[in-house]
């Protein structure tokens, strides 16, 4: 698939993802989710052993991304909108579930779309000048690409029912006291803080990271037993050539070499 609205640049095997759409504030129309849902969800390059994670940011000094293209909402009946929520929904999945470390770093406005996009993502590095929201109430709609969940996941019920219900902003600082976002970096360091964590968990074992993916999420996930999902990961990985190789590293006191088998 040729991209139109995500430029991929590959800095030292690390995929940074730009939502290219400055002009619309990076507005999550229906072409760039469909880019989002390919590249997440069907093409392979991604998912090799070679790349360490994937940063996602946005173009421009102004937003990460400042919602969804509202344009595209006019004229849906209620069947049209639910079958945009749960494509919506669909690819927040995607990345939510992705197997290596996806970081949002957040410059500017992560509002409605964008903020459900940035939770979705397993790590947020946000700007000084970020600003986190889920303002659909001013439009007569909720959030539908998984932000009534996600938000209570980050911030507890009482405060994403406040944030949900009276549409208000918080800045950078409040939204890492919360615990939306994992740190606050400088403006224009957003990507570089990402990259740098990125090549902290590189050092480790491969499937280990994406089962503490896999079992993270499995918390969340209706009819999942989580502790059985970490049970049965944990024993695969005591099978895997890579514990082997971790705690062999442990007595001879060096640093491993895994291979991600």
């Amino acid at each position: 698939m040729e991209y139109q609205n995500l430029a991929i640049k590959n800095e030292d095997n690390i995929l940074v993802v730009t939502l290219n759409r400055p002009k619309a504030l990076n507005a999550l129309n229906k072409q760039t989710m469909d880019e989002l849902a390919h590249f997440f969800g069907e093409d392979e390059t991604p998912k090799q052993l070679a790349i360490k994670g994937i940063v996602v940011t946005g173009a421009g000094e102004k937003a990460f991304v400042a919602g969804a293209d509202i344009k595209e909402f006019l004229g849906m009946d209620a069947e049209a909108g639910s079958r945009l929520s749960r494509r919506g929904n669909d690819i927040m999945f995607l990345i939510e579930r992705f197997p290596k470390p996806v970081i949002a770093a957040v410059n500017g406005f992560a509002l409605g779309g964008g903020c459900e996009l940035a939770m979705a993502c397993h790590i947020r590095i946000a700007g000084e000048k970020a600003r986190f929201g889920q303002p659909e109430v001013n439009l007569g709609i909720i959030p539908g690409y998984g932000g009534t969940q996600r938000l209570i996941q980050h911030v507890g019920k009482g405060k994403a029912m406040e944030l949900a219900m009276t549409a208000d902003m918080i800045g950078a600082e409040e939204a890492k006291a919360l615990g939306l976002a994992n740190h606050v970096v400088p403006v224009g360091e957003e990507v570089n803080k990402a990259k740098e964590i990125i090549n902290k968990i590189a050092k480790k074992a491969p499937i280990a990271i994406a089962k503490v993916i896999e079992c993270t999420n499995a918390y969340f996930t209706d009819c999942v037993n989580g502790f059985e999902t970490e049970i049965n990961s944990f024993g695969a990985l005591t099978g895997s050539a890579d514990f082997v190789e971790g705690a062999s590293a442990f007595v001879e006191k060096r640093r491993a070499a895994f291979k991600g088998k």
